[in-house]
């Protein structure tokens, strides 16, 4: 399954989008906030550190200091407990675990070099804490050494650390800003996303149906305004499909009487070779435009809705052309149902049962269940046809045989007009070759449940 990082509804773009900007900031503020305690610390450190060497240095001159003839390694040392200050003509020994800071070396040195104090090198360590002042005393001990006029110059101090409360104040921090800013975007979004969704379903339904109740107005006014303009564009196409009804049953009506007349005066001819062909010419007329009336009606229409038991319908439908002599079968055919409308749903598949038998001699029914829905299969055993075929052919009075010539074929109408039941009736309709030849006529429609 293809993962999605970025969500694909308006509820989880906002709050994916807001959520991903807050991450960003709050990162941001963080290394700038680590970045400023790193400058407070250096300032407070190195501060301290640089005002003890340039004291020392002021009181060594006045030769307030006294040699300390006891140090470690035999050497004459100055050392101040108080000011934990040492200087000596050798560098300081460090306890081992002493780790090297190289910021605040070149912070230091930066700042004697400011109070014009020649310092031929500037060295800074962190010292390993010691156990017992671990929870008590704060910061971390470190020790400055400068080396002025060939002597080493050492002060101890500490620099403050609060990583742990920076990140502690930092975590909380940002839940509080994503408990207050994407909990009101979410209601937002979800006011708007809600009577999106209405619109959608609303929009996806069958406008030929009248008994589509308009969407309620609600969320913000631009998505009310949007509504109100949906609902009086579907009233205006009921209107106009209502009128299109109206206008072919009364063409409908208008022409079948005539055609009738004329029949009846046909028959009175005494040719008998001539009255066979003007009858046969006028069932031609009277088929193709029922077929245009069917096809004009096909998404309309009274019948309601009910459950259609598709094993039993494709059952009778075969024996029904069995005894016209039809080479109509059944196959494996799954117990499922769905609902639709018996009538139009039949005449669907009686439209593609005579094209099966027409074109590939017989016809195969079957009915297949998927995950949610129904497959309706009619198979023949004909020469398939081409893609180009399978994209035209479901098209208004589109034939594979290019003769209007009823004995070789319809108007041109039955695949449109059952394309345009199944999709009525919430489904689809598909052309397919078969590996092994002939061709295969689906109709998919939604289980009963889900319809």
């Amino acid at each position: 399954m293809k993962f999605r990082l970025w969500p694909r509804s308006l509820i989880g773009q906002l709050v994916f989008a807001v959520a991903l900007m807050l991450f960003v900031a709050q990162a941001i503020n963080f290394v700038l906030l680590v970045r400023g305690q790193k400058q407070q610390a250096l300032a407070h450190g190195g501060g301290m550190a640089v005002a003890r060497i340039v004291d020392a240095l002021d009181r060594d001159r006045r030769g307030e200091f006294v040699p300390d003839r006891r140090g470690r390694r035999g050497d004459p040392e100055v050392r101040d407990r108080a000011q934990k200050l040492v200087i000596s003509d050798r560098p300081v020994p460090l306890p081992a675990g002493a780790v090297p800071m190289r910021d605040l070396a070149d912070y230091v040195a930066n700042l004697l070099n400011d109070a014009d104090v020649a310092a031929q090198s500037v060295d800074a360590w962190a010292l390993p804490q010691r156990p017992r002042l671990r929870a008590n005393v704060p910061g971390r001990t470190v020790v400055v050494s400068a080396r002025i006029d060939g002597r080493y110059i050492a002060v101890r101090g500490r620099i403050p650390t609060s990583g742990n409360r920076l990140q502690g104040f930092l975590v909380w921090q940002t839940l509080s800003l994503y408990l207050l800013l994407l909990v009101p975007i979410m209601v937002i979004a979800w006011r708007v996303a809600a009577p999106l969704r209405d619109l959608t379903r609303a929009a996806r339904a069958n406008p030929a149906l009248r008994d589509a109740t308009p969407v309620e107005e609600e969320g913000p006014s631009d998505v009310r305004d949007l509504i109100t303009a949906f609902n009086a564009y579907r009233a205006r196409i009921g209107t106009m499909l209502a009128d299109k009804d109206r206008m072919l049953g009364a063409v409908g009506h208008d022409l079948r009487t005539p055609l009738a007349s004329l029949r009846v005066r046909v028959e009175q001819i005494d040719d008998d070779v001539l009255r066979d062909k003007m009858i046969a010419s006028i069932e031609e007329m009277t088929a193709m435009l029922t077929d245009i009336l069917a096809l004009a009606r096909s998404g309309a229409g009274t019948e309601a809705r009910e459950p259609v038991a598709l094993r039993g319908l494709v059952e009778e439908l075969a024996a029904d052309y069995r005894e016209r002599g039809k080479d109509v079968t059944v196959g494996v055919a799954a117990d499922a149902a769905v609902m639709a409308r018996p009538l139009l749903l039949r005449r669907a598949l009686r439209n593609l049962i005579d094209n099966a038998a027409a074109y590939g001699a017989c016809a195969r029914l079957s009915v297949e269940r998927g995950q949610g829905e129904v497959r309706i299969i009619v198979s023949d055993d004909g020469p398939g046809l081409t893609d180009d075929q399978i994209r035209t052919l479901i098209e208004p009075f589109a034939r594979g045989e290019q003769s209007r010539n009823r004995a070789t074929g319809g108007s041109g109408l039955g695949l449109s007009i059952a394309r345009d039941i199944a999709e009525g009736e919430g489904g689809e309709l598909t052309l397919r070759n078969r590996a092994g030849g002939g061709l295969d006529a689906v109709i998919t429609l939604p289980t009963a449940a889900q319809a």
